[in-house]
């Protein structure tokens, strides 16, 4: 780390106050971002998805609860993985602590992959989980909700892929976020976001970004390159 400059405690303070009104602007600016995201039109979901649940079958409605919005996590681990993306898991351990909250606010929270329940059962144990976790396997809803790809659609170049068009993409399965809201047992999409619009779900993140060294990433081959799933760090 190349050290900045060091200064008296004044000088750094002018600095500070000067970098205060950036993050408050920010601030703003992120309030009206979210205002604007809550006025965004609704598509009422016309297909029955049934998933498999530790409980049992459950519909997308079932998701809910007596909640009136769901938020799903789009975990990425398909039919043949031996384990779950390390980037999901990243994102997983970030949610664990704090999505009991979200039933305050009359949220329900649940991953869903399309491995099969036990699959994701037996990786959810390992990994010390205990938020909800659905297989969505024999369904259509991670292709309907541009997170997994059929093999002929990656071979022609039709996948879509936060809200683009890719001519080619190596994986069969990426992470996302979608958001339901319900009416009664009337359900319907209001917001996903994938890619880069997942940063926000990683308080680890947020938290690097306050250091000095930030998130470190620039010589890495790809940014997370140094995540690991949280049982396989070093021990020191």
């Amino acid at each position: 780390m190349s050290r900045a400059n060091v200064v008296s405690r004044e000088e750094w303070l002018a600095a500070r106050l000067a970098l205060l009104e950036r993050e408050k602007d920010h601030d703003r600016r992120r309030d009206a971002l979210s205002a604007a995201r809550r006025e965004l039109p609704w598509v009422r979901v016309e297909k029955a998805y049934v998933f498999d649940a530790p409980s049992g079958k459950r519909t997308l409605r079932e998701l809910f609860g007596e909640r009136r919005q769901l938020i799903v996590y789009h975990f990425m681990l398909a039919p043949d993985w031996d384990e779950g993306c390390k980037g999901c898991s990243y994102v997983a351990d970030n949610i664990q602590g704090g999505y009991v909250h979200l039933a305050a606010r009359d949220t329900a929270y649940c991953a869903v992959s399309r491995a099969p329940l036990a699959k994701l059962e037996a990786f959810k144990a390992r990994m010390g989980w205990t938020f909800p976790w659905v297989s969505s396997d024999g369904t259509d809803f991670n292709y309907d909700y541009h997170v997994s790809f059929r093999e002929e659609e990656r071979a022609r170049g039709g996948v879509e892929y936060n809200f683009k068009k890719k001519e080619s993409f190596s994986m069969s399965d990426a992470p996302g976020l979608s958001v339901f809201a319900r009416e009664g047992d009337e359900v319907f999409h209001t917001y996903s976001t994938y890619a880069r619009g997942l940063d926000v779900l990683l308080g680890t993140y947020n938290y690097l970004d306050l250091t000095p060294l930030g998130r470190d990433e620039a010589a890495l081959p790809h940014p997370m390159a140094w995540v690991r799933h949280h049982d396989r760090y070093p021990t020191t």
